[in-house]
């Protein structure tokens, strides 16, 4: 699962889709397609690339495009650009969504869940383990020295991450920045992902940029594992996966506002410790609340957390993906969708605020946290988790 917050490009609305004859069948095969994907044989690929995947959203979608169209010809480009146009419409993991959509035209409801499941199962494994490993041994001063330095690392990494995204979500977008800095502000100041005012970016953008007709021309506490415990779970993490739009790093300024100062689930380190294991691990980022589902009610609560994380996400695609094709080039749906991930990009720069203050706590850590950062700008592309192992080192030598 790696970076959620790697740099994100926005799928603009205005990409050509396909027009198919038929309203329904976009499981029919295209013209393009080389090669139909022999049965499991969709299935098979995303497992080994939920084992194997690393480098964050972008990363993972950039493999499938290669692997899936390039190469083995399992789908077309049209049908590649329309997965990702609804994948940034709609709340929930980029990665991930795009694997439902693909999965969906070759095999419909159940390729899609097929797929998906064998996407993010080899992270979650991971999570859980590394879930078990934290809980059983995480007094131990050498595992508390190894996310001293991977902490740190985790900052210098999410500013590169947020950096690059404005950089590419917003350019020179007047309009964009000042929901950009709004959002950035209330997350700084509050400690929380703020949705209401996420949103609130996207109805101004719809408005200003593509009014509807109507306003054209006017002025614009239970024990672990208890019952209750885990329905709290289960709301928490589907109002998540139903909500936050844009890179899994988007997640993580809605995540810490909800376990840490809302619940009280998890410290400020433990989350920062959590947020760790989603740099560490391959698969898509979002998978990081089964480690924190794991921490808070054992291994229902990692099966829960990460189940009501991907449930919306999967439905958010599987329902709208036969008629998508109508209603994709519509402008304002494009408007809506670039004022919204404008709102998420400043929640991840103000995210980025809020962890640091938790996080950098010495000369060392800062020292470790401009380190992380200039590597990323390396021309050497150092791998961000070779950068967090490395930081774990470091930690663990500063600590002995």
């Amino acid at each position: 699962m790696a970076i959620w917050w790697t740099n994100v490009t926005v799928v603009t609305l205005k990409c050509q889709l396909p027009r198919l004859r038929s309203t329904l069948h976009l499981r029919r095969p295209m013209k393009q397609i080389r090669t139909l994907p022999p049965r499991g044989g969709l299935a098979r690929y995303f497992l080994r690339l939920g084992a194997l995947g690393f480098g964050g959203p972008i990363a993972l979608v950039g493999h499938m495009y290669r692997d899936l169209i390039e190469v083995r010809g399992w789908a077309t480009e049209e049908e590649y650009r329309e997965g990702m146009a609804l994948a940034q419409l709609s709340p929930g993991p980029l990665a991930a969504q795009l694997c439902f959509y693909l999965g969906y035209i070759r095999g419909g409801i159940a390729g899609s869940a097929l797929s998906g499941l064998a996407f993010v199962l080899p992270s979650f494994v991971m999570v859980v383990a590394i879930g078990w490993a934290y809980v059983r041994y995480g007094g131990l001063s050498w595992v508390q020295a190894v996310f001293y330095g991977v902490g740190a690392a985790v900052i210098g990494l999410i500013t590169r991450s947020a950096y690059g995204l404005a950089r590419k979500t917003i350019g020179k977008d007047l309009l964009f920045w000042g929901i950009f800095l709004v959002v950035a502000v209330g997350t700084a100041v509050t400690g929380r992902e703020i949705i209401s005012l996420i949103l609130a970016g996207g109805a101004i953008v719809w408005i200003v940029r593509t009014p509807p007709a109507a306003l054209r021309g006017r002025g614009t506490i239970a024990e672990a594992g208890s019952a209750i415990l885990l329905l709290k779970i289960l709301g928490f993490f589907a109002y998540a996966g139903s909500f936050v739009f844009g890179s899994g790093l988007a997640i993580v300024p809605f995540l810490h506002g909800g376990v840490v100062l809302e619940h009280h689930w998890l410290t400020e380190r433990q989350f920062l410790d959590a947020v760790a294991v989603a740099l560490i691990t391959p698969g898509p980022v979002v998978i990081t609340t089964g480690f924190i589902g794991y921490l808070v009610a054992g291994f229902a609560g990692a099966c829960i957390a990460a189940g009501a994380t991907f449930l919306p996400a999967f439905l958010f695609t599987v329902i709208p993906a036969p008629y998508f094709h109508r209603y994709g080039k519509r402008p304002w749906l494009a408007s809506i969708v670039g004022g919204i991930t404008a709102g998420a990009t400043g929640a991840i720069a103000g995210a980025v605020i809020v962890l640091a203050r938790q996080s950098l706590v010495d000369v060392t850590t800062v020292l470790i946290a401009v380190a992380a950062f200039g590597l990323t700008w390396s021309r050497w592309k150092v791998p961000e988790p070779l950068i967090v192992v490395a930081a774990g080192l470091i930690g663990l030598a500063a600590g002995s």
